[in-house]
Parts: C-alpha cells; structure tokens; sequence
C-alpha cells in the first residue's frame, strides 16, 4: 500500500522528468537556425524517453515514478536549403539545417511547463492534507 508521503516521491520523479524534457526542448529551439555545410555536421533534434518505476514485487500496484531511461537523437534527415550567398554555402551553394518544427517544440514546451505546474500542484495539496492531518490530534 502506498503511504501519502510516496506522493513526493512521485511528483519529485515527475518534476525531474519534466525539466529534462524542458532542457531538450530550449536545445532544439536554440539549435533549430543553425545551418552546417555537411548533413553530418547539423545539429539532431533530441527527445527524452521516460518510463514508469514499476515495484518489481508487485507489478500490478500503481507506478512509483517516472524516471529518464535518456535522450535521443532524431533520425531525420536535415533540410538542404539553396542559400549560396551564406558563408557556411557547399560548393554548389546549399547549406544543412536541422529539421525542428518549432510549432511542435512550443507545444512540448507547454505540454511539460502544464505537467511540472501540476506535480507542484500535487505537492502542495498533499503538504496541505498532511498538515491539517496532523492537527487533528491538536
């Protein structure tokens, strides 16, 4: 059975999960202008990859987290785009970039900015339980 103080643990799990999803995102969206002159030089968007924290004894209970399993790199391929007045131009004038859309990035950002609010959320109405359970002994 899971005590009401595992709520931290949970929301603390998911709280770290969060801000390694909003460090990718402000990489790809820092990334997303930069041009290469070869398709191996450009920067590869990343991804977090999270899964739940299962009790190994008890699989069918509730998960206990969530944590990072890592980050990866995107497959794409990157944009070729005819630019031959840039510096960083190919001989036949095209320059990489990667291949970010920044309307997906934004929406990532503030799918995880509304799921950090809500652990915090979460962490504080359970503080709030906790407390007021305490004073009933009072």
């Amino acid at each position: 059975m899971m005590s009401l103080f595992n709520v931290f643990d949970v929301s603390g799990s998911a709280l770290s999960a969060q801000s390694v999803r909003l460090n990718t995102v402000a990489s790809n969206l820092a990334n997303a202008d930069n041009v290469a002159t070869t398709p191996e030089e450009v920067y590869k968007p990343r991804q977090p990859v999270f899964s739940a924290i299962l009790d190994s004894m008890n699989p069918n209970q509730a998960a206990k987290g969530v944590r990072v399993d890592g980050v990866v790199e995107s497959q794409a391929d990157p944009l070729m785009k005819y630019d031959p007045g840039n510096p960083l131009a190919n001989e036949q004038g095209y320059v990489y970039s990667p291949d970010i859309s920044t309307v997906e990035e934004m929406s990532n950002m503030i799918s995880a900015s509304r799921s950090y609010q809500n652990n915090v959320e979460v962490m504080t109405t359970s503080k709030q339980l906790l407390m007021r359970t305490l004073q009933l002994g009072q």
